[in-house]
Protein backbone atom coordinates (compact mmCIF):
# COMPACT_ATOMS: atom_id res chain seq x y z
CA UNK A 1 0.00 0.00 0.00
CA UNK A 2 1.65 3.07 -1.20
CA UNK A 3 0.76 6.60 0.19
CA UNK A 4 -0.32 9.35 -2.16
CA UNK A 5 1.69 12.04 -0.48
CA UNK A 6 0.25 15.10 -2.75
CA UNK A 7 -3.12 13.75 -2.38
CA UNK A 8 -2.43 13.84 1.54
CA UNK A 9 -0.72 17.54 1.97
CA UNK A 10 -3.91 19.05 -0.91
CA UNK A 11 -6.72 17.64 1.92
CA UNK A 12 -4.78 19.11 4.96
CA UNK A 13 -4.48 22.56 3.01
CA UNK A 14 -8.11 22.42 2.65
CA UNK A 15 -8.57 21.30 6.08
CA UNK A 16 -9.96 23.89 8.76
CA UNK A 17 -7.96 24.12 11.80
CA UNK A 18 -11.13 22.27 13.76
CA UNK A 19 -10.66 19.37 11.65
CA UNK A 20 -6.67 19.43 11.89
CA UNK A 21 -7.35 19.42 15.48
CA UNK A 22 -9.24 16.61 15.39
CA UNK A 23 -7.10 14.51 13.04
CA UNK A 24 -4.25 15.73 15.68
CA UNK A 25 -6.22 13.86 18.16
CA UNK A 26 -7.10 11.05 16.65
CA UNK A 27 -3.48 10.53 15.75
CA UNK A 28 -2.06 10.88 18.97
CA UNK A 29 -4.93 8.03 20.22
CA UNK A 30 -4.15 5.80 17.51
CA UNK A 31 -0.49 5.63 18.13
CA UNK A 32 -0.22 6.67 21.69
CA UNK A 33 2.36 9.41 20.51
CA UNK A 34 1.68 13.23 21.37
CA UNK A 35 2.26 16.43 18.93
CA UNK A 36 3.86 18.49 22.25
CA UNK A 37 7.64 19.68 21.58
CA UNK A 38 10.38 17.06 23.40
CA UNK A 39 11.51 18.95 26.96
CA UNK A 40 14.73 16.75 26.40
CA UNK A 41 15.57 19.79 23.65
CA UNK A 42 15.07 22.24 25.67
CA UNK A 43 17.27 20.98 28.39
CA UNK A 44 19.98 20.51 25.99
CA UNK A 45 19.51 23.75 24.69
CA UNK A 46 20.06 25.02 28.28
CA UNK A 47 23.25 23.14 28.90
CA UNK A 48 25.17 24.66 25.79
CA UNK A 49 24.41 27.60 27.06
CA UNK A 50 26.74 27.05 30.48
CA UNK A 51 29.24 25.92 27.87
CA UNK A 52 32.12 28.89 27.75
CA UNK A 53 31.33 31.35 25.31
CA UNK A 54 33.99 31.54 22.06
CA UNK A 55 32.03 34.90 20.67
CA UNK A 56 31.60 38.19 22.52
CA UNK A 57 29.52 41.39 21.86
CA UNK A 58 31.37 44.81 23.05
CA UNK A 59 29.09 47.28 24.35
CA UNK A 60 30.08 50.81 25.17
CA UNK A 61 28.14 51.03 28.63
CA UNK A 62 29.11 54.64 29.32
CA UNK A 63 31.36 57.18 28.28
CA UNK A 64 32.88 58.34 30.89
CA UNK A 65 34.34 61.98 31.15
CA UNK A 66 37.34 61.89 28.62
CA UNK A 67 34.56 61.69 25.80
CA UNK A 68 36.74 62.84 23.27
CA UNK A 69 39.50 59.90 23.99
CA UNK A 70 36.46 57.27 24.07
CA UNK A 71 35.15 58.70 20.48
CA UNK A 72 39.17 58.14 19.33
CA UNK A 73 39.07 54.64 20.74
CA UNK A 74 36.20 53.99 18.90
CA UNK A 75 36.92 55.21 15.80
CA UNK A 76 40.45 52.69 16.11
CA UNK A 77 38.28 50.17 16.38
CA UNK A 78 35.55 49.66 14.56
CA UNK A 79 37.24 52.02 11.47
CA UNK A 80 34.24 54.05 11.55
CA UNK A 81 34.44 57.76 10.82
CA UNK A 82 34.41 60.97 13.32
CA UNK A 83 30.52 61.11 13.28
CA UNK A 84 29.84 57.75 13.17
CA UNK A 85 31.79 57.18 16.25
CA UNK A 86 30.99 60.55 17.77
CA UNK A 87 27.19 59.22 16.98
CA UNK A 88 27.95 55.90 18.66
CA UNK A 89 29.48 57.14 21.78
CA UNK A 90 26.81 59.50 22.28
CA UNK A 91 24.17 57.27 21.99
CA UNK A 92 25.42 54.48 24.87
CA UNK A 93 24.60 52.05 25.52
CA UNK A 94 25.43 50.49 22.66
CA UNK A 95 27.37 47.41 21.30
CA UNK A 96 30.57 48.09 19.32
CA UNK A 97 31.61 45.11 17.83
CA UNK A 98 29.59 41.66 17.23
CA UNK A 99 30.92 38.37 17.45
CA UNK A 100 34.74 38.81 18.57
CA UNK A 101 37.21 36.56 19.78
CA UNK A 102 37.54 36.63 23.52
CA UNK A 103 40.94 38.07 23.32
CA UNK A 104 40.16 40.55 21.02
CA UNK A 105 36.82 41.16 23.38
CA UNK A 106 39.38 42.17 26.51
CA UNK A 107 41.57 43.80 24.64
CA UNK A 108 39.35 46.39 23.26
CA UNK A 109 37.91 46.47 26.87
CA UNK A 110 40.97 47.25 27.94
CA UNK A 111 42.03 49.79 25.72
CA UNK A 112 38.53 51.96 26.24
CA UNK A 113 38.75 51.95 30.15
CA UNK A 114 42.49 52.85 29.73
CA UNK A 115 40.56 56.38 28.18
CA UNK A 116 37.55 56.26 31.16
CA UNK A 117 34.64 54.42 30.05
CA UNK A 118 33.03 51.46 30.66
CA UNK A 119 32.79 48.54 28.91
CA UNK A 120 30.87 45.48 29.09
CA UNK A 121 31.57 42.02 27.17
CA UNK A 122 28.51 40.30 26.48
Amino acid sequence: MALDTQAIIDQLKDASILELNDLVKAIEEEFDVTAAAPVAAAGAAGADAGAEKDSFDVELTESGQEKVKVIKEVRGITGLGLKDSKDLVDGAPKVIKEGVAKADADEMKEKLEAVGATVTLK
